[in-house]
Parts: structure tokens; sequence; C-alpha cells
């Protein structure tokens, strides 16, 4: 039998998985890769601690070298090449040698694509500059580790809050710069919703970032950003973290076939349109598992997997890729993020009757040390009680019950089952109600009708006319250091004996400090034929939210450079 001819573009996540597994399934093949930076298999993801130090050796950025995955995997690995041309009919691939300008051509029997994504850099006045970078290859992170150990810039602007800028931002602080982060949207972390963010805006302020929403880049003139709005923002260093596009230009040009969104259009195998040519990781369009539609997820995870996927179908394997609930984390200095499927706007926006809970619980065992709180939001279909996602931030244990929710959603259990999952417990872990439980507690009482919860937008919006009851069951002390406008205090271990203070002909809005007394007072009120409505998560939820809006505004309309806490 003749040995299959096996050519992948791209070195990183989806094409070095995608070989391995290769060679794993057929010890015959022979398999070339060819990738047109000068390193392959490298930690793209951890390029930002690099200059932190957390990650402290230049080597420890690449996980394999063409040398060691050759002689591991008996794998071809041509860095500094690259793929300019497909001709499908000669089924050949046109490669220039970028350090010698030579070309060649090469024959495949099957053509996997990796080419990833693009950093987006839009056409703005100074953006040539040698001080501005974007975070994609080792190559790049070496750039920017020689402009900080050679030119000892003192301030940093990063455009874009999302993943990479959030983690820039973070380890540029961490080597002693002053950094500014902008961010045109409204928030950081553009798939979390805005209530979740505003509990992390106030964390990087205070570790000593100046942070900007609602306001972008505009040029780069003179060592300074120019944003939008005006404002002049000092940059020895500029970081553009705008996001990325996928890398379609060589399958567009063989004509293979784009999809709806504009990556290269693939098979539940990842095949192409081409039956002899696949297309993984972050160039390709998958489908959301939630919605089903097909969607960009440039994440790491989705890539390997693509590519052990498409390595079956070609070594004929039948498996199919069922796509992507965009799982992620994020650490943002001590604060973890973490978020899979959409969240309550996203599912909205997408014609969802949508509905969420918000919880405050604590990580562990409250009375075991070092316990902190959480913030855990979880978007259900009010029709049907499907999970359409989760979002968490806290210090610790946030991942865990994100990875929970994604695996309960991935198996098909809905919101309410998430009351019936066996969890570990053990005081330094978690609680005898594991957070997730907790959730699912919530979301029965909703659908059995035990509860009816009022969000953030309500609360600004209720009648402070005495046509309603308001009210706050937290202790006075609490309710002295601050309360939501027009709320009275009644604590809830005093409301049975001060139920005449309360007009049982009104409807009865309570809140407390997260949520739990104010579903006590609301199942007391009921049983004494009071109609009452629980404010999501509390006053801590929404001292934060309101807090952060303020503080927003105060920053877009001032003009002025922000003051550091550090």
């Amino acid at each position: 039998m003749d040995k299959k001819r096996i050519i992948i573009v791209g070195g990183v996540a989806g094409g070095a998985s995608c070989a391995a597994r290769l060679r794993r399934l057929d010890e015959q093949a022979e398999i070339t890769i060819y990738e047109r930076s000068g390193y392959m298999s490298y930690a793209n993801c951890g390029l930002p601690y690099f200059f932190g130090g957390v990650i402290e050796n230049r080597g420890d950025l690449v996980l394999q070298t063409p040398a060691s995955f050759g002689r591991r995997f008996n794998v071809a690995v041509k860095v500094k090449h690259e793929v300019v041309s497909i001709d499908r009919e000669k089924k050949e691939v046109k490669v220039k040698d970028l350090l010698t300008g030579n070309t060649f051509t090469d024959h495949y029997d099957y053509l996997v694509l990796a080419p990833g994504a693009k950093a987006i850099v839009p056409p703005l006045e100074g953006m040539d500059d040698p001080r501005i970078f974007v975070v994609k290859t080792v190559e790049d992170a070496y750039a920017i580790k020689d402009l900080l150990e050679k030119n000892h810039p003192t301030d940093a602007v990063v455009a874009g809050g999302g993943y990479i800028g959030v983690e820039m931002a973070e380890n540029l602080v961490e080597a002693g710069l002053n950094v500014s982060l902008l961010q045109k949207i409204n928030h950081i972390i553009t798939p979390l919703d805005q209530d979740m963010a505003a509990f992390v805006h106030p964390h990087i302020r205070a570790k000593g970032v100046a942070l900007y929403l609602g306001e972008g880049i505009a040029s780069y003139k003179d060592g300074y950003v120019h944003t939008d709005l005006g404002r002049k923002i000092k940059a020895d260093l500029l970081i553009m973290a705008l996001g990325v596009k996928p890398e379609v230009s060589l399958a567009k040009e063989a004509g293979l076939k784009l999809g709806t969104t504009g990556g290269i259009a693939v098979s539940e195998s990842m095949q192409t349109s081409d039956p002899y040519i696949y297309a993984v990781g972050d160039a390709v369009e998958i489908i959301n598992r939630v919605t089903g539609k097909p969607a960009l997820i440039a994440l790491a995870g989705p890539a390997n997997k693509e590519g052990r996927f498409a390595a079956d179908e070609i070594c004929g394997i039948k498996n199919t890729y069922r796509g992507s609930l965009g799982s992620s984390v994020l650490k943002v200095f001590d604060l973890t993020v973490a978020m899979t499927g959409m969240g309550l706007d996203a599912a909205l926006a997408n014609g969802y009757d949508a509905e969420a809970i918000v919880l405050s619980p604590n990580d562990h065992a409250s009375y075991y040390p070092g316990a902190s709180a959480m913030t855990i939001k979880v978007i259900f279909d009010k029709k049907d009680y499907t999970i359409l996602g989760a979002q968490a931030v806290g210090e610790h244990g946030v991942e865990k019950r994100i990875d929970v929710i994604a695996t309960a959603m991935f198996a098909g259990l809905k919101a309410t089952d998430l009351k019936d999952l066996d969890l570990c417990y053990a005081p330094p872990y978690s609680s005898a109600k594991d957070p997730v439980n907790m959730a699912g507690f919530y979301i029965e009482n909703i659908k059995n009708g035990l509860v009816t919860q009022f969000g953030i937008k309500e609360m600004d919006a209720l009648p402070r006319d005495g046509s309603v009851n308001l009210l706050d069951v937290r202790t006075p002390r609490e309710y002295a250091y601050g309360h939501a406008p027009g709320f009275v205090n009644i604590p809830v271990d005093e409301l049975r004996e001060r139920l005449g203070e309360i007009d049982p002909t009104k409807d009865t809005y309570v809140t407390c400090q997260s949520g739990v007394r104010s579903y006590i007072a609301c199942r007391i009120l009921a049983g004494h034929g009071i109609k009452c409505f629980n404010f999501i998560n509390g006053y801590r939820y929404y001292a934060t939210v309101k807090y952060e809006e303020e503080v927003s505004r105060r920053i877009k309309d001032c003009g002025l450079e922000l003051p550091r806490s550090k």
C-alpha cells in the first residue's frame, strides 16, 4: 500500500496536534509541517506571562522544537517556510523559504490547513511606529522583551480589553510599567456580561491599571496614544490587542468554500469543500454548541481537538467534532474569570426567552479559614430550562464550577438538574451544598413559583412614591453603610413581628446583601398572602454595578489622565 503524503500548513495548536495524532495512527505516512514563523508548538496563550516574569526563560515558551518533535513523531518540520498557494488539481502546494526567498512545490495526498488567525491592526495614523506590537508569535514576545530590557519604557498602553489585552495589562504592571487599558465597549472581556465585568474593573484599577471604557484608539503620534474621545496618553510601548480574524487568504485563493462568518467552512470531520483538504484551528468556522449556528471560536482547546479529529478522518476513523461552548478562563491579577456558553445579553440578542440568576457563594465552607466569595451567573431558557451559559468571578474555585456547568451543558442537562449533581465536598474545597448545586436550587425555586426575582433595570425603574413596598431585610448596620434609594429597613429576623408595617395590598420588592435573606423574607411574606419579588443577588451586586457605572462615567467625562493606585 502506498504511503500517505500529508502536508500540514501551520505548526502551532491545531497543526501540531493533527501531526502527532496522524503519526500515532499511521507509522508509515510521510508528514510535513510548514510553519511560517520561526517556532512550532509554542505556548501562544502563555506569551503575556513572559513579560511579567512568571515565565522566566525564553526557551520555556516553546513546547517542542522542530528537532524534538521530529525525533518523537518522525515528522519533517520546516519553520520559516510559508505555503503561498495551493494547486488543488495537481494536489500541490507552492512553498517559500523565508530565509532564502527560494520557492518550490510539494505534493500531497491530504492537506491540512492550520494557518490560525491574524491580529487586527486598523489602518490608523502611526501604526508603523516600532514601539507598536501585537502578541501572536514567539517572535513578537521576544521583540517586546527586547524593548523592555533595552529601552526601559515607563508607560504602556494596551488597546483592547479582551483576553490578551487584559493579560498584557496585568503582566506589564508586574514588569513595573504604568499601564493604561483602552476598551471601545463599556466593559472588558467581551463575552462577559457588563454586570459581571463590574466585579473585575475595580480590581484592575486597584492594581494600578488606568482603565478607559467606551474609549478606543484613534492614532499614535510622538509617543502618545490619542483616543477617539480626544484624550492623550503617554505610551513608550503600545500593544494592539483588538482581536483576531481568521487567516483565510490561502484557502480563499484556492477556491475553498468560506462560511457565513468568514472562516473556512468545514464538515463535522473538519473536511473542507475539497475532500482532500482539511482545516482546523482559529481559521475555521465551527458550530456554536449552544445556538447550533456557525461561529468563530479562537481558543486553544477547540483547535487541538479539531486537529485530532481531522487526523482521525484522514486515517479512516469516523469521528465528528460536535462544536464548542467557548469555555474559557482568564487570570486577572488575584481574580479568576471563567465563562461558558452565552451571557444573558448574547442569549437575548439570539432570540432566547432567557433569564439569569446571580449567586455569591463562598468557594469553600465559611468556617474553614480562607473562604472567599465568588459571583456566579447562570443563564437559562425560561421555556424549557436549557442551560445557555454561565459566568463566574472570584479568587478561588471559579474555573471548577464553570467546568462542571460546561459538562452539564454538553451532556444536555437542564438548569434544574444542577441541584442533583453529586460533587466533591470537604471544608477546604467546597460546601456541602456546592455553588453549582445552589444555582440548581435557585432555578428550581423559580420554576416552581417559589420566588419571582427582579433585576437591576427593574430596580432602577421601581416607583418611589409609596405605591409599592420597598424592603431591605439586612441588619441596621449593613443598611446604614448603604442601601438602594427608597428602601426601608426591617431585618429578616424581625419581619414576622413587624408585618403590620407592610401594606399587604401592595407588591413588595425585597433586597438583602446577597439574595439569601431576601428569599427567606419573600417566603415569609408569601405565607401571609403578600405578593413579593426578590432582588437578584442583593445589595452587594447592586452597589458594585452602580459604583462601576458611576466611575466609568466620571472617567469618560473628566478629560484627564487617570490617577494611579500603585
